[in-house]
Parts: structure tokens; sequence; C-alpha cells
């Protein structure tokens, strides 16, 4: 190791944290918990979606599918067999600015998981093979038609993107990627993005529970440290935007729906900043549960929207201004259009109608309990220290989020609003059923 260990303490995260860097660039973070003999092992890599050059969508989430699939030393299906088999679970994800891999197992299993994850680090490329990357571009295609193409309104993910950002924009497509792009590449192609972004110094590993930061550096060095950094890490397309959208888009959609829904979107401020913490609790104020100004106004209040289908959410997008999602579906009878009325003026209310002290402590409430929510388990934990280092440098940045959202208040809600929601900003997404076309 090339670096001493650094303490970490804040009061946002009450556990402690100690991180080093290895002499290869790999960034270990430790939070000790010795409350229960468990640890979770999270690996993040910088490489998302947005990182995927022209003709190479989908690489990134292809990998994550690639990476259970055997590495040097570990046979096909192996990692996940070894996992369960000590009594562990274990899973990947992958969305626009990162991927991560992880497991929850038995501390006493600890080496194991480092050394499962070293090896596909440093050994996937050796064992992959044409008949390992044809089956699983069959499994995306799979994934693709099961969540995204034969599921009721399934594509709106994909048909808001390309109208939030421009083409040539790192956030324009999404992680499934283009199947076109999947089919065309050859092996060696998908080889040499593995080697280009799945490397120590683009990389952090993550571990929380029963196990001493002592201990973990020293596992990490042993098994990782003899992998070699890659120099010359291509960098992510710029996100920068000029500003707000000028211009208002729409898109329309016929096809088999139970029922009208309609999806509003605005880019707003990058996850991390100040204004997309005040677009959070917005969110919450505008969108989530029954005490929601959308629930109230439509579905409880004007009946023109279904309860179980009235929401809002911002997008945690960190490299660009992210997105907050607004939608509701019709009840029956309801046209699409006294629905979007009825959504636009609920959401330009947040500008002209000041949030109250109700609305603003029930939307902080709600935050507080699904934050403690995601630190409450050592792979919530981990996760979130491998976000924070990996987006922002410092894994003790997490402790500022939950004070940051409780500091929001009425007036930076309506600034926000004012800013961000206006009319010739805003994506309109409207879903008809065939019959109503």
């Amino acid at each position: 190791m090339s670096a001493q260990p650094t303490p970490v303490t804040t009061t946002g995260y009450p556990w402690p944290i100690e991180s080093t860097r290895l002499a290869n660039g790999l960034r270990v973070v430790v939070s000790e918990d010795r409350s229960a003999p468990v640890v979770c092992v999270n690996l993040w890599y910088d490489v998302g979606s947005r990182h995927e050059p022209p003709g190479q969508t989908g690489f990134a989430h292809l990998f994550e599918h690639l990476m259970f699939e055997g590495s040097l030393h570990v046979a096909k299906t192996e990692h996940m067999r070894l996992v369960q088999g000590s009594g562990g679970s274990l899973n990947a994800t992958t969305n626009p600015d990162r991927t991560n891999y992880f497991e929850t197992l038995p501390a006493e299993h600890l080496e194991l998981a480092l050394w499962l994850e070293a090896d596909r680090m440093g050994g996937l490329v050796p064992a992959l093979t044409q008949e390992t990357l044809d089956n699983q571009r069959e499994v995306v295609k799979n994934e693709r038609r099961q969540r995204y193409e034969n599921v009721p309104y399934g594509d709106a993910w994909l048909r808001l993107l390309p109208l939030l950002y421009p083409a040539g924009h790192p956030y324009h497509h999404a992680t499934i990627g283009s199947m076109e792009d999947l089919n065309a590449a050859a092996l060696e192609v998908f080889q040499a993005f593995h080697q280009r972004h799945y490397a120590p110094n683009n990389a952090v590993l993550t571990v929380v529970g029963d196990a001493a930061p002592d201990e973990v550096f020293a596992l990490a060095d042993q098994y990782f440290g003899a992998l070699s950094p890659v120099s010359d890490i291509p960098a992510a397309p710029s996100g920068h935007l000029s500003g707000p959208a000028t211009d208002p888009a729409r898109d329309t959609v016929s096809t088999d729906v139970p029922a009208p829904r309609i999806y509003l979107a605005h880019r707003t401020h990058p996850f991390g900043s100040a204004g997309y913490d005040t677009v959070t609790v917005l969110a919450a104020v505008l969108g989530s549960g029954r005490g929601s100004r959308l629930y109230q106004r439509l579905a409880d209040g004007a009946r023109i929207a279904q309860p179980d289908y009235v929401g809002a959410y911002g997008v945690d997008l960190a490299h660009a201004p992210a997105p907050l999602i607004i939608t509701a579906t019709a009840k029956d009878g309801v046209s699409p259009q006294t629905l979007e009325e009825g959504l636009t003026e609920v959401v330009d209310s947040l500008a002209t109608e000041p949030v109250t002290d109700a609305e603003l402590d029930r939307a902080k409430a709600l935050l507080t309990t699904a934050w403690w929510r995601q630190l409450s388990t050592v792979g919530g934990r981990a996760d979130t220290l491998g976000r924070y280092t990996t987006q922002f440098g410092d894994p003790a940045a997490a402790g500022y989020r939950l004070p940051a959202w409780q500091a929001v208040t009425a007036g930076d809600i309506a600034d926000v609003a004012a800013q961000v929601l206006r009319p010739e900003s805003r994506v309109t997404l409207t879903y008809l059923p065939k019959e109503t076309s």
C-alpha cells in the first residue's frame, strides 16, 4: 500500500470510516460494524453507459452479465455458486454513471469474496469466449423484451432520455443499449472495452461490517495489489449543457396500455449539488405518497388520476443536470388532455403557491426514513460509501446528504421550481391505448 489509512468521522454517517489507496490506484474504504458477523464487499467501477463510445452502447450493462460467466481461476457460474454456498447473496447493477458488484456473506468468508472480485477484475478477458459472449447477448435481448418492450409503459425511460438530452450527450441513451451495437461488435472489441475500464485505478472497493480496517487493507493488497493499473483510461464525454432547454419536446405513443398515462420531465441539477438536494425535497412534496400534492389534488381531489399511479421522482445522475420525472395515469373515462392539464397545473403551482410547513416537514420525514433505511444494512452502507468515493472522491461526503435535505426551505423549492420546471423546458410523453388513439 502506498498511503496510510485515513480515518474519517461524520455526524451524518455515525459509523467509522477508514480509507486508503493501493499502489496500483485502487481505493479501499472500510466501515467497521461488529453488531453482526456479516460483511458486504462492494466494488464500484467508474464505467457506465455514459462512458460508451458511439457504436458500443450497451457494453457496460453486458459486462454486468459477463462478469458472472467465469474468469481466469473461476469457472462459469462458479462465482455465484461459491458465494451462495457460503451463505451469501450477490448481485450487480449498471446505470449511466457506474457499474457495481456486491456480495453480502458471513464475515469468515471475506477473503473468498475479495479473491473472487480480484480474479474477475484481472482475469475476465483471458476467460471470455465467443460462446459466452453470444450467450449473454441473447440474455440481454431477452431482458430488453421482458423489461422494456413487452411491459405496458416499459419503454418510457428509453423514450424520455433522447427527449431530455441531445444526440451525442452521454445520457442520451439508456444502459440497455442498442441491440444492433451489441450484435455488431466482435469479441476483441468487448475485450478491449473491459481492459480500458475494469482496472484497479478505476474502481472503489468498499467493505462494511464485521472486519477490521487493517485486515481488509492487507487482504485487498494481497489479492488486488498485483493487478496492473491502466494508464490511459478514456474520460467520459462531457455532460455539460449550456443551460436549460428552451423548446418543449413531446412524444405520443399509441400502444397496448390499459389507460392513458402522462410523463412530464425536466432537466434540473446534477446529483450531489445543492440544487439537486432541493429537487429531491421538491419531488417528495410533489409526488411521494398520499400526502403529496399530486395525490391530494389529482387522485383524491379531482379524481382524474389512478391513486396507485401518480408520483414524482428524481433520477440521481451526477455528471449533468439530472431529470425529474412526474407521472400520472388516467382514471376510467378521463381524457389524456384533462389529465395533462391537471398534472401541469399541480407542477406549476410549486413556483407560485408556497410549500406549507406541513408539506415540508412531511417530505423531510419521508426522506429521513428512506436514508436510514438505506443505511440500515451493511449492503446499503457499502453501496453508499462506494458511490460517494467514486463520484465525489470522499466517502465521508455521504454524511452531508441528509443534513442538506433537512436544510431545504420552502423558498428554496419555489426558486428551483421557477428555474427548472418552466413549460418551455418541459418534456411530455403520452401513452394512449390503441383503441382511443
